[in-house]
């Protein structure tokens, strides 16, 4: 084993490397590998080409895996000597859509924009600039002799629910064997408190639908004879959840949540989480709580239900008297450990079965939820080496969103999955105005290398 690594040092190779660094986010920000929308396929495809390219001019050797439908996934190679650790990084490279017509951006969304240390554009935090952030980790601890292999994992479906995911590496599951994962995709508690995420939720989306005509038809003439769509939708979403609390209620539907327990309830409590600072950072005028604790659990420890759009009826100026003909409701559920998505799904059947059975249901993405490893070597070794890059105790808490592809690791690749985060609240996951900086990549890179030599100390895992 060589000499430690040096924290200094480590900060001057993230240094030198910075305008790389930038420059290489830039080129990532500006391909908009948006998975949702099969207009920018041809995007994805320069997108897994310029991952392909950086990987391979990093050293490493580089395999597409596809499955026969769906966008790919891009596995790097850095060493293979079998009587090391091996060590995989996984990160996503697809994004949310973004618009400057229809959402209040203060830049191009797709044309990366630098602030001072900070980096604007869709894809900057969630997920492009860690994923380079842990790669340049890779690099200073593979140029300071660090006996470890180091693989990395990058996906092009995560923002969809990873759908072909478990098949592509169920096929390929011998040439991506590994010991570990570790997950730079989670958010802090604040800048001031890093934090590992110690589990996620799960995601159940669906579309509900309702059509009672083929056109638009004047409200006067057909009014209080014609059903309207919106209105019965909106009754609906109104009997299966409280809209002003938030409570869900669909039979059944809590049977199975096993509440945050005392440990971990006094674990949040101490993370140094404040209401305050989360309304701010999410840019919140209102809130279900002022609480802090009330709002750890639930963003954190509880199931919700979210209506996330409304489709059908006039939507321009003024109003136009017109019931219209269907109307679609877009939603979904976040689910916690235990909780079962095909189980939820039809409990969500049945229920709208029950009050409106004309309503058709069309499920989306979804995702159980996960719980990441708390105990043993790995754990500690990762909280060391937070530690070293951020001077500052992690703490381990859960995040409230979900990454689909973590339960299929987990099963098929038959390893622990950790997460060493690097996003703030303020960065705007899935928010007009996303953004990363530079303090959080170059601690990033210092904290990925010191983890890969914890691990290396560690040695080869049985």
């Amino acid at each position: 084993m060589p000499k430690d690594l040096d924290r200094d040092q480590l900060f001057n190779f993230a240094e030198t490397h910075r305008r790389e660094y930038e420059d290489l986010l830039q080129q990532f920000v500006e391909t908009p590998t948006v998975s949702c929308d099969p207009a920018y396929a041809d995007d994805i495809r320069k997108g897994v080409d310029l991952t392909v390219e950086t990987l391979r001019r990093f050293g490493g050797k580089v395999e597409v895996y596809q499955a026969s439908k769906g966008n790919p996934t891009v596995h790097g190679v850095f060493g293979n000597d079998k009587s090391l650790p091996t060590v995989t990084v996984y990160n996503h490279m697809d994004v949310q859509p973004a618009s400057k017509e229809t959402e209040p951006w203060d830049t191009e969304p797709f044309v990366m924009t630098k602030k001072g240390d900070s980096y604007f554009g869709r894809g900057t935090t969630d997920d492009k600039g860690p994923a380079l952030a842990a790669l340049y980790g890779a690099r200073a601890a593979l140029e300071a002799g660090i006996p470890i292999n180091i693989r990395f994992l990058w996906e092009f479906e995560e923002e969809i629910g990873s759908p072909n995911f478990e098949k592509i590496i169920s096929r390929a599951a011998r040439d991506l064997k590994t010991e570990s994962v570790v997950v730079s995709d989670t958010v802090w508690v604040s800048r001031q408190r890093p934090a590992s995420s110690a589990g996620l939720r799960g995601l159940t989306g669906f579309l509900l639908t309702l059509e009672t005509g083929t056109t638009d038809a004047h409200s006067g003439e057909v009014g209080g004879a014609a059903r309207n769509p919106i209105a019965e939708l909106m009754r609906l979403i109104c009997d299966l959840y409280d809209p002003t609390t938030g409570k869900i209620k669909i039979k059944g539907f809590y049977d199975d949540v096993i509440p945050p327990s005392k440990a971990e309830l006094n674990d949040w409590e101490n993370s140094g989480f404040s209401a305050k600072g989360f309304k701010k950072a999410h840019h919140l005028k209102l809130m279900r709580s002022e609480d802090n604790l009330e709002v750890m659990k639930r963003i954190w420890g509880m199931p919700t239900m979210e209506i996330h759009g409304v489709v059908g009826g006039y939507q321009g100026p003024g109003v136009k008297s017109i019931v219209p003909p269907r109307a679609e409701v877009k939603a979904s559920f976040r689910l916690v450990p235990a909780q079962d998505p095909k189980k939820i799904q039809q409990l969500l059947k049945n229920a709208v079965k029950q009050l409106n059975p004309d309503v058709q249901i069309h499920f989306e993405s979804g995702a159980p939820a996960f719980r990441a490893v708390l105990t043993g070597e790995l754990p500690q070794a990762l909280k060391r080496a937070m530690k070293f890059a951020f001077k500052r105790d992690p703490v381990f808490v859960r995040d409230g969103g979900t990454i689909g592809a973590m339960t299929s690791i987990e099963q098929v690749l038959k390893c622990p999955v950790l997460f060493l985060g690097l996003s703030l609240p303020e960065h705007g996951y899935h928010a007009p105005n996303e953004n990363f900086d530079w303090q959080q990549a170059s601690g990033g890179m210092v904290a990925f290398a010191k983890y890969f030599e914890e691990i290396a100390k560690l040695g080869r895992q049985k």
